[in-house]
């Protein structure tokens, strides 16, 4: 769980919140080449994540991706299945999927 003042990110709340400027990594993926990259979200589209890794920037496809974000000292891994779709329509719909 991560809290501040304003916000708090939980687990169950974490599909919904705005996920640029979070920790994360990629544990499984179709690419082996991207399987284990992480870093920090700096950018995020209906069907990708841009992280910037000590390598530089990098696209990862959510569809074909399962991610763990660090939420403080926990880890929470998600389908990248589960988070297609822009950050705006996810927190309009609760976090259910309209399309994929």
């Amino acid at each position: 769980m991560i809290k501040t003042d304003h916000y708090t990110i939980t687990r169950e709340r974490l599909p919904i919140h705005e996920l640029i400027g979070l920790d994360m990594s990629v544990t499984e993926n179709t690419d082996s080449h991207k399987k284990g990259l992480s870093g920090v979200i700096v950018d995020e589209t209906q069907r990708m994540f841009i992280i910037d890794t000590p390598a530089g920037e990098k696209k990862i496809p959510k569809r074909e991706s399962t991610f763990a974000f660090m939420l403080g000292s926990e880890t929470v891994s998600i389908e990248g299945k589960d988070l297609l779709s822009n950050p705006i329509e996810r927190l309009k719909n609760g976090g259910k999927i309209l399309y994929a």
